[in-house]
């Protein structure tokens, strides 16, 4: 996916021998550039010999054997181009090539009088070009083939008294000559498949650098430019995009055009001078902050620059702040209990005194009351607090809310035909039992409080959404509504109209829900109030 994969290149250098069907484009465009090479050759010696026909040079021994064998030389020549051109069997045909080219050679020299034409010479191209083509494979062995045809030829010349023994030297010379050739070629073959495979090995970890650094830029919660020494925009990740609008694939723009406040910013810190300051301030009313880094050792090749969303980090200070403050909270909460504890004792004991007035028992009640409210507020704040993870199960709906319902009638003292409940599936629900039992409670506990208190006031509906993914469970009651002002406030923490409420049981539902990997939302309704826990199906 992200890594590309270095094996081919790395096999092609290393690899004595890769299937012919692994051979790389450069081995084929190689072999061809050999072939126009010989093609050259071939054509040059006929052509010397048409024009200087009188030469003694070339052909002085056999003239004829010497024009037989360039055409053939030429003819070849194009045959190996066919063969290239159709890529089949490479080592073969490197092979084959330059074993005719070493025939065609020393044919051409017994033509020409032998080892004294010099002809000779032009297999140590043929060699060199033979090795670093085959990347050093059997390299030697050409070379020893040649010196072979070489003295083979001069051997020959000798018998038929055409040639003097002393120059056994000088083909030698020229056989060594081969050797050094193919020995170099093999040397500088080894070096350059080593620089090959290197090289692959560092355009894959490039590539793969690349990528990597373009997907952290892409996923950084910072907006990431990158500008040149022209103030050109060369990169630019989504989130700047997003604080600063889309460039519509209009890349390459100038930074003047895009953001003229960062532009400005960027010349002003461009011109600085001393020591790198980075930062320029917050831009765009105070809700970017920018940075510059320069890309080299001075300003003027160009910078980055890192956008920062000031009310991100507003948020995340506010979260702190929250978090800090919910631990406090929850410490007083714990601190109040033991004396709340005592004062709602001391009232309940009082309250069974015989001889007490009815200005006293109702002061008592007063107390009791409220005690009952703190106590109630401490709880929440608690039981907030705590954050007790979600134990999520497989719940049958329908068996959970009927003993809900039994429950919650039994407990609030009423009757049980103030609940109607409405069956549009029969679905399982994934959710805490404890959890999903506590949001009922708060939102149950809600509808009565508003409801009219008559047959079916409350009414639980139970349907699924998104093919059957999705449960949906409403709680509907019949009683003023939620008014519209105070909607969206609803789920926030300590806010309620009631005077006796801790104004926490929504904003508690809507934790528990998330934890459970469930939505509660207020729906708006002509009449009533409706909220609505979207959960997962328990399958």
């Amino acid at each position: 996916m992200l890594i590309a994969q270095p094996e081919q290149a790395m096999q092609w250098a290393a690899d004595p021998a890769p299937p012919a069907s692994e051979y790389p484009d450069s081995y084929w465009r190689s072999l061809y550039f050999f072939n126009v090479y010989r093609v050259i050759v071939a054509v040059l010696l006929l052509a010397v010999v048409a024009i200087w026909r009188d030469s003694p040079q070339f052909g002085s021994h056999s003239l004829t054997l010497f024009v037989v064998t360039a055409v053939f030389y030429v003819l070849f020549s194009i045959l190996c181009f066919t063969l290239t051109r159709i890529r089949w069997r490479f080592n073969l045909q490197l092979t084959v090539q330059v074993a005719a080219d070493i025939g065609f050679i020393v044919t051409l020299m017994r033509a020409s009088g032998g080892i004294s034409s010099g002809l000779g010479l032009l297999l140590l191209a043929t060699l060199a070009g033979a090795a670093l083509i085959g990347r050093g494979r059997l390299t030697l062995f050409y070379a020893a083939l040649a010196s072979i045809a070489v003295l083979l030829e001069h051997t020959y010349a000798v018998l038929n008294h055409d040639a003097a023994i002393a120059q056994y030297v000088q083909a030698g010379l020229i056989s060594g000559g081969y050797f050094a050739t193919a020995w170099l070629a093999h040397t500088l073959a080894r070096y350059a498949a080593a620089s090959e495979q290197l090289a692959a090995q560092r355009e894959v970890d490039l590539a793969n650098l690349a990528q990597v650094n373009q997907l952290v830029i892409q996923d950084m919660q910072d907006g990431v430019l990158v500008v040149d020494a022209g103030g050109v925009i060369r990169q630019i990740n989504a989130r700047a995009e997003r604080m600063l609008g889309s460039l519509r694939e209009h890349r390459d723009m100038l930074l003047k055009d895009y953001a003229p406040a960062l532009a400005v910013s960027f010349e002003k810190w461009r011109d600085g001078s001393g020591g790198i300051d980075a930062n320029s301030g917050p831009l765009f009313n105070n809700t970017l902050n920018a940075s510059f880094v320069p890309i080299g050792r001075t300003r003027q090749v160009g910078a980055v620059i890192f956008l920062e969303d000031l009310s991100r980090a507003q948020t995340q200070a506010q979260q702190m702040k929250l978090a800090a403050l919910g631990r406090l909270t929850a410490n007083i909460a714990h601190e109040i209990r033991n004396p709340l504890g005592a004062i709602s004792h001391a009232a309940e004991l009082l309250q069974e005194e015989p001889a007490i007035n009815d200005t006293t028992k109702r002061l008592l009640a007063i107390i009791h009351d409220n005690s009952r409210r703190i106590d109630r507020m401490v709880n929440d704040v608690m039981r907030l607090n705590r954050g007790e993870r979600a134990q999520r199960e497989s719940l049958v709906l329908v068996d959970f809310l009927k003993i809900f319902v039994e429950q919650f009638c039994a407990i609030e003292k009423i009757p049980s035909e103030t609940f109607a409940i409405e069956l549009h599936a029969t679905p399982r629900v994934l959710f805490d039992r404890s959890h999903l039992d506590q949001v009922m409670w708060n939102l149950c506990r809600n509808a009565l409080r508003y409801c009219q208190r008559r047959h079916a006031s409350i009414c639980i509906r139970v349907s699924s959404v998104r093919s059957g993914s999705i449960v949906r469970l409403d709680i509907v009651d019949d009683g003023p509504g939620v008014p519209p002002e105070s909607r969206s406030q609803l789920f926030e923490p300590f806010f309620t109209t009631d005077t006796g409420g801790t104004g926490l049981g929504l904003y508690i539902a809507r934790e528990i829900c998330d934890a459970n990997g469930a939505i509660v939302e207020y729906v708006e309704t002509p009449s009533g109030a409706q909220f609505s826990v979207l959960c997962r199906t328990g399958g």
